[in-house]
């Protein structure tokens, strides 16, 4: 099968239906905007200067200009995209841009224009870990991935003013007995959200964290943020 390697912008827009407007759920001037299905949904926020995805909360994507936008006053989601949104302010350099690297066992390269841009792990969407140096990595113009890494890597703002400054939140699961490592870049810490299983997280033994993600063990499952 043909590995799967796209950047998850500068996609060609697409026509939709208008939809319903979809009430928001704001926290700190965050949105939260929810599509099921094929339905296009507005919600209201503030885009003056622009908007950002912060998380994204589907199992499927969202593609600027394909699955989300901006219409007036409002951002808007279709084909089951569910995100965060924020606006961006005037202070504000960085951009997002995200970029989709799978490998099914041996190495593959996703080209990529960096410019000297940095790169990290935005999410780890594989059950084999995402590790950088082992499993992924960069170079000048491409992220290469290896041994099972499937993953969303993040690129930073070319000027150096770095990368979107919010909290990446994933959900990591060990069945049984079995450890299991989230790949997430971390750069100061990672804190337990909410714990999802019956059995106990507890740091230091049932998870933990290093620069290069989250593990867990002994059933633990929970939902982590990493600054």
């Amino acid at each position: 099968m043909k590995l799967v390697c796209g950047l998850l912008l500068l996609v060609s827009p697409s026509l939709f239906a208008a939809g319903k407007e979809n009430p928001p759920v704001s926290a700190g001037g965050v949105v939260r905007c929810e599509s099921e299905d094929e339905l296009r949904v507005l919600c209201r926020m503030d885009t003056a200067q622009g908007v950002q995805m912060v998380r994204q909360l589907s199992t499927r994507d969202c593609i600027r200009e394909s699955s989300w936008g901006v219409d007036g006053e409002a951002v808007w989601v279709s084909d089951g995209c569910r995100a965060e949104f924020a606006p961006r302010r005037q202070s504000s350099r960085v951009s997002r841009r995200v970029v989709r690297c799978e490998s099914k066992g041996r190495v593959e390269v996703c080209p990529v224009v960096l410019r000297g841009a940095p790169v990290r792990l935005l999410r780890q969407q594989s059950v084999l870990p995402c590790r950088e140096g082992r499993s992924w990595g960069y170079g000048r113009n491409e992220i290469w991935v290896s041994r099972g890494c499937q993953g969303q890597f993040e690129v930073g703002a070319e000027d150096g003013s770095g990368f979107v400054d919010v909290p990446r939140r994933l959900t990591c699961e060990s069945k049984g007995e079995l450890r299991r490592e989230c790949g997430v870049s971390v750069v100061r810490r990672v804190s337990l959200v909410k714990q999802l299983s019956h059995a106990e997280c507890r740091e230091g033994d049932s998870w933990g964290w290093d620069r290069f993600g989250v593990w867990v063990d002994k059933g633990c499952r929970a939902e982590f943020s990493a600054d």
